[in-house]
């Protein structure tokens, strides 16, 4: 019952090896929390950079759009040309923003005026000392063009107003011939700026070009990136604190399992004692509860060994200890023949109670080796006890011999059960050989599988019965303890080495069933064997 228990505790806490592992969850949250706290801010902030840009556009096409009206009323003559004078008058009148900048020019692209200089502003900005770009930068601008030809492809298109990458050159043309340019590049100072070119007009000739220019996208880009901070300072703190909680919460339990793994090891403890780890409802919690278990199975397990070797060394000095008494023995009684004799059949009593321990003994110590290397199966309970019981017929022509009988209570209902021949098929041998050495000369053993159920679990049970003295009472439960060999009058002694139902006991408990013992009312004993069915 009790493996039953642990395996079904396994097989409930079993599930998905991803989604289902309350650990994996915990680690891909932690890990892309910070990355999706980074990816949100970067999106919010790039669309904030995007309109902004397309505003300051449209802002600057407004602005253009009625001073070139305004040129075009107050700063042109009928030949058609541009009056160049007026012209200047007319951008020192409009009184523009610090960081916007009017140009006018000839269509043949020579300047006539300049809103810096018309209205006497110096710009007193110290230039950056020239210098080669970095390593550092230079990565950067290889790394940027390699992502826009990988990336550029799949990337959407951008829409009517976007504002495109161009020199002032090709914006030019497009306002000379008529058009409206908008463009955003790098002045000669380094700065980023949003410029747009507009006609003026004389009715629909072009006299000349008026150019607005942005400079304040900089300190747009820094405020951008000042604005990131947070984000960035956010998600390095959600880093370190599900770092924390990582190692808090699986790290360090997972050393403080190896740590009480390398106590035992070293025989500074025979327990792993850590009832906050067993306690939890998750991976770690299952392994300790694991480690737990199979280090008590295993000290169970060594100190079974250490009572088994001693059992031994126990049953093995009874016999050679007749032995040697018999053999000094025969020295003083050569001369009485009737003496002699039989101290030589109490040798070979002793002798063949030695051999039968011995072979019980090694048998009892392959056992664990099979049940451990021998995988299990699917079998047919029902033929496979006929198989074994049919096994004895050959001695039922023997005088005086004791038959074995099979009978199916189960109506042929083929009940199948998992486990392995070898170790089930001396389970039966045992009870069997058992049965028949309390049974009279003459009598017979019956064997019989029936169906039964233990709650919603059917089991085949398997009884064993004969027809010889019972069992006390008190004793139906210590004639499976090891070396039991308690044997009513009249049954032969040294045929037995108190093994066999010890070992039935412990072949029955790794296919997860049990076995007893009971009397029966008729007379005689009933061993029965409980094995779950499939």
């Amino acid at each position: 019952m009790a493996g039953r228990n642990v395996r079904t505790k396994i097989s409930a806490s079993r599930g998905s090896v991803v989604f289902g592992s309350r650990i994996a969850r915990l680690i891909f949250a932690s890990n892309l929390a910070g990355l999706a706290i980074l990816i949100v801010g970067a999106m919010v902030l790039n669309e904030m950079r995007a309109g902004f840009v397309v505003s300051k556009k449209q802002d600057l096409v407004a602005q253009a759009q009625i001073f070139t009206s305004l040129l075009g009323e107050d700063a042109t003559t009928p030949q058609p040309a541009l009056d160049v004078e007026a012209a200047r008058q007319t951008i020192v009148r409009l009184n523009l923003p610090e960081r916007v900048r009017a140009r006018i020019y000839l269509p043949d692209g020579e300047m006539v005026g300049d809103s810096f200089y018309l209205s006497e502003r110096v710009d007193v900005t110290a230039l950056p000392p020239l210098r080669e770009p970095g390593r550092v930068a230079r990565w950067g601008r290889n790394l940027s063009e390699w992502a826009g030809a990988v990336f550029g492809p799949i990337m959407p298109r951008r829409s009517s107003d976007a504002v495109r990458t161009q020199s002032f050159e090709e914006e030019f043309e497009i306002a000379k011939n008529g058009g409206e340019a908008a463009s955003q590049r790098f002045s000669d100072r380094g700065q980023r700026i949003i410029s747009v070119s507009m006609p003026i007009q004389r009715v629909s000739a072009v006299v000349g070009v008026l150019t607005l220019e942005s400079s304040d996208i900089d300190e747009i880009i820094r405020a951008e990136r000042a604005a990131l901070l947070p984000f960035i300072g956010v998600a390095v703190l959600v880093a370190f604190i599900t770092s924390a909680l990582l190692t808090l919460g699986i790290a360090r339990p997972l050393r403080r399992l190896s740590l009480a793994a390398d106590r035992i090891r070293a025989g500074s403890s025979e327990r792993i004692d850590i009832p906050a780890l067993t306690s939890r409802k998750d991976e770690i919690g299952n392994l300790a509860t694991s480690m737990q278990g199979m280090t008590e199975a295993l000290i169970e397990r060594i100190q079974a060994n250490e009572q088994f070797a001693a059992d031994v060394a126990h049953e093995l000095k009874n016999p050679l200890t007749s032995i040697r008494s018999a053999i000094e023995t025969l020295d003083s009684v050569k001369e009485n023949p009737e003496l002699t004799e039989r101290l030589r059949a109490v040798i070979a009593l002793d002798v063949r109670r030695l051999d039968r321990l011995i072979t019980d003994i090694s048998n009892a110590s392959r056992l664990e080796a099979e049940m451990t290397r021998v995988p299990s199966e699917q079998m047919d309970i029902a033929r496979f006890v006929r198989d074994v019981v049919s096994t004895y017929d050959s001695l039922a022509h023997e005088e005086g011999a004791v038959t074995v009988h099979f009978h199916d209570a189960t109506m042929g209902a083929r009940l199948l059960v998992r486990g392995r021949e070898g170790p089930l098929g001396q389970v039966i041998r045992n009870l069997i050989d058992n049965a028949r050495s309390f049974s009279p000369a003459g009598g017979r053993v019956d064997v019989t599988l029936d169906q039964t159920n233990d709650g919603p679990q059917t089991v085949a049970r398997i009884k064993v019965e004969d027809g010889g003295p019972g069992i006390p009472e008190d004793k139906l439960d210590t004639i499976f303890n090891r070396f039991y060999t308690d044997r009513p009058k009249g049954t032969a002694f040294g045929n037995n080495s108190g093994l066999g139902l010890s070992i039935v006991r412990q072949i029955v408990a790794t296919h997860r069933g049990k076995v007893w013992a009971e009397n029966r009312a008729e007379g005689g004993a009933r061993f029965c064997v409980d094995l779950p069915a499939i």
